[in-house]
């Protein structure tokens, strides 16, 4: 129940950030499009790929993902894009169409939410 009050909370702030000690790292929470861990395997494995990004995990049901990088090597833009070209939304900014088309049926915004 915890965990859900803490997730709604972040929906309603939007998007958060927090740096960490030293200022190499930080940490942001983003609203995908994403249904199901088909997807969330997707996404993640597109921020593996950016550079700066050291994790990310994907909250299927929240559809909510946790990135925390390198604000020296990227930034919330850059991780944003590239969660925009695995097919998916990420935040106010809409998948980009090619790879939107490319997602399995399953993986449609359309498609109802299963955590299977």
């Amino acid at each position: 129940m915890k965990k859900a009050v803490a997730i709604t909370a972040l929906f309603l702030a939007g998007l958060t950030s927090s740096f960490g000690q030293n200022g190499n790292e930080a940490k942001v929470q983003i609203k995908t499009s994403a249904v199901c861990k088909m997807c969330k395997a997707t996404i993640e494995k597109y921020l593996a790929y950016e550079k700066g990004v050291k994790v990310s995990d994907l909250d299927v049901p929240s559809k909510v993902i946790t990135v925390v990088y390198n604000p020296k090597k990227t930034d919330i833009s850059k991780i944003k894009q590239a969660i925009n070209k695995s097919g998916y939304d990420a935040d106010e900014l809409p998948a980009d169409a090619k790879a939107y088309n490319a997602l399995e049926a399953c993986c449609k915004k359309d498609a109802p939410s299963h955590v299977d």
